[in-house]
């Protein structure tokens, strides 16, 4: 059976992360310590096995959350299409109960079903699954890739992962995610489907002080 792993990983903390302030797609934040720290303690997981390309969002955050593994002598993709959510006027905002109001209203809607409403100023959860669709098109059509990495964002990734899990886009908080969090997946070419194999793996975050 013709198959593809993914190691599918959020990237590490920003100071964005560490003040509650959503970044989106328009903040390109840098990772901070703790996120390097993170970062370094995936390679020292992982860095035996034997990944055949990298593919990241377009944000810098999602590159320095595998900088260890790009000095390898494989492909790196960019692929804009797994970028974050984009958060519109919310982007870079220290978090006031007004904004939060919004926020949270937002996030109701879109747990009962209104995944097409975008937030103000940014995109809905259809519109991002829509570009993510194009990037997975390019990733499954390198069949010759049988392992791969993949770094992405946190709401990005719930939209994703419950794509991928055939769920409706209402589901999307189900899959709990942190900084450096891994998700393996597998994917079938003979079924064209994909399988959840772990969730959420932070195993190799153990010996980081948070």
């Amino acid at each position: 059976m013709s198959t593809k792993t993914i190691y599918l990983i959020r990237h590490g903390q920003t100071d964005y992360n560490l003040r509650g302030i959503v970044q989106g797609s328009g903040i390109d934040a840098d990772l901070n310590e703790l996120g390097r720290a993170q970062a370094s303690a995936f390679y020292e997981m992982y860095k035996t096995l034997p990944f055949e390309a990298i593919y990241t969002s377009a944000l810098k955050r999602t590159h320095q959350s595998v900088e260890k593994f790009l000095e390898w002598p494989i492909p790196h993709n960019i692929l804009p299409g797994l970028n974050e959510i984009s958060w519109g006027h919310k982007e870079g905002k220290v978090p006031n109960n007004e904004d939060d109001k919004r926020y949270f209203d937002i996030i109701t809607r879109w747990r009962k079903g209104e995944t097409h409403i975008p937030v103000e100023g940014g995109e809905s959860p259809e519109q991002v699954a829509a570009r993510q669709m194009e990037a997975m098109k390019v990733i499954l059509s390198k069949k010759e890739e049988k392992l791969v990495l993949v770094a992405m964002h946190g709401r990005a990734m719930r939209i994703l992962l419950a794509q991928l899990s055939n769920l409706p886009l209402s589901e999307m908080d189900c899959f709990m995610h942190q900084n450096l969090c891994l998700y393996k997946l597998e994917y079938s070419y003979t079924k064209e489907k994909f399988s959840i194999i772990e969730t959420n793996n932070v195993d190799h975050l153990a010996q980081i002080m948070v």
